[in-house]
């Protein structure tokens, strides 16, 4: 069976990874040489500094060919590959693309990479670039197939919990290395200080929580930031600490459809 490449792996892309691996397919995961995600200990993209990343029981490796990605790949363990162009996809022939990536714009997916094409998120056009579309935006449409058009536009304020929204983000407030001062899942309250940011001239910014709760999500020691980039992530509910460990609603509403799209596509049940 050829594998289901997913482009990204990322916390919301992890959750249809799992999904799909445990419906019995085999997934290959294209990643950057550097991935960026937050809420890391839910995240397959990890595999790439660790070698090996662990959700839920179901662990990704980390291949440094493609040939070994495709010998290693099998419905018990996705691999994850470096290959942010998404070059490998027109060596692999796969029948399922995935774009997972939730840049807000399409990075290079195309209708021909594949038999059936997925784009999660704004960025993409059902029917044009991408077979179908999953609206990513939380609300009532959240998990929605699109067959013809986009997904909402990004408006940049994460969905509200407990009345906190914009909050919940925390950005870089300097460019330079970060580096947490506490753990995820740990608690804080507001004012804290969870990271520094290393200036260029050895100037440590400090990074205060802006709001009491618990560290939902902090981006990897030692990542090279800018200012205004999207560094951590803190939920109110101190109670609900289990969470940071565990794929979102989110991701699983989302995952729900991608399996849907797939399993519909074997049977030949999607329009083209």
């Amino acid at each position: 069976m050829k594998p289901i490449v997913v482009r990204g792996g990322g916390d919301i892309a992890t959750g249809t990874i799992c999904q799909l691996s445990r419906a019995g397919y085999p997934v290959l995961v294209l990643e950057t040489e550097h991935p960026s995600a937050i809420r890391r200990q839910v995240a397959f993209c990890e595999a790439v500094y660790e070698g090996t990343a662990s959700v839920e029981g179901l662990t990704a490796v980390c291949a440094d060919s493609l040939k070994k990605a495709m010998d290693m790949v099998s419905p018990s363990r996705p691999v994850v590959f470096i290959d942010p162009e998404g070059d490998s996809i027109r060596e692999i022939k796969p029948d399922v693309v995935v774009d997972a990536i939730l840049a807000k714009r399409n990075l290079g997916t195309s209708r021909d990479m594949s038999g059936l094409t997925i784009g999660l998120g704004p960025g993409f056009s059902a029917g044009e670039d991408v077979d179908y579309v999953i609206e990513t935006m939380r609300g009532h449409n959240l998990g929605r197939i699109i067959e013809e058009g986009t997904a909402m536009a990004d408006t940049g304020v994460p969905g509200k919990i407990m009345g906190y929204g914009k909050e919940r983000v925390i950005h870089a407030p300097a460019g330079g290395l970060l580096y947490g001062r506490t753990e995820i899942a740990a608690q804080v309250k507001k004012g804290d200080v969870i990271a520094v940011i290393k200036e260029d001239g050895g100037t440590e910014v400090p990074v205060f929580a802006s709001l009491n709760g618990i560290v939902r999500g902090l981006i990897r020691d030692g990542y090279p930031v800018k200012k205004g980039f999207k560094i951590a992530d803190i939920d109110p509910r101190i109670e609900e600490r289990d969470n940071c460990f565990t794929i979102s609603d989110k991701a699983r509403c989302i995952a729900g459809s991608v399996l849907r799209l797939v399993c519909a596509g074997e049977k030949g049940q999607l329009r083209r």
